[in-house]
């Protein structure tokens, strides 16, 4: 074998790998939503049912969007949508939104779920990341201009 072969290298599964710590909620995003599923959410596998959250992070993700362009936002896209973890019964989900961009119209808004586990042992996973654009509009639902910030 020369030096330069793959098999004299360590590769990623035999290099030790430090455990990742304890996960903690956000200190640096905003907490729009907070929420404990109920049994009536879950699906048939008893989990929770991945359109009941989608709809959560959908009322959480308009919370900025609301904000800034001071009045009504529709939902116009969700550009992606992970479900990292399952989310089960009990769990407490935690909704921290920020905004990555403001258009003439449109904001658009990272949100990420966190589900706090076991309340005699807590335990924080993410369970869910999400990118929506929501579109200012006005009394007759067309598209209307977001403010612009002030100083």
């Amino acid at each position: 074998m020369s030096p330069n072969s793959p098999d004299t290298h360590p590769t990623a599964a035999s290099v030790p790998q430090a455990a990742p710590g304890p996960l903690a909620l956000p200190t640096d995003r905003e907490l729009v939503l907070r929420v404990m599923p109920m049994p009536a959410d879950a699906n048939g596998n008893g989990d929770i049912f991945g359109g009941w959250i989608m709809a959560q992070v959908d009322l959480a993700g308009a919370v900025l969007p609301m904000r800034i362009s001071r009045g009504r936002v529709a939902t116009v896209a969700v550009n992606q949508f992970i479900f990292k973890q399952a989310v089960s019964v009990g769990d407490l989900l935690s909704f921290y939104a920020n905004v990555t961009r403001v258009g003439n119209t449109s904001v658009s808004v990272h949100v990420e779920v966190f589900a706090e586990r076991n309340p005699a042992d807590p335990h924080i996973v993410k369970v869910t990341d999400a990118d929506l654009t929501y579109v200012a509009i006005d009394r007759e639902g067309k598209p209307r201009p977001v403010p612009k910030a002030v100083g």
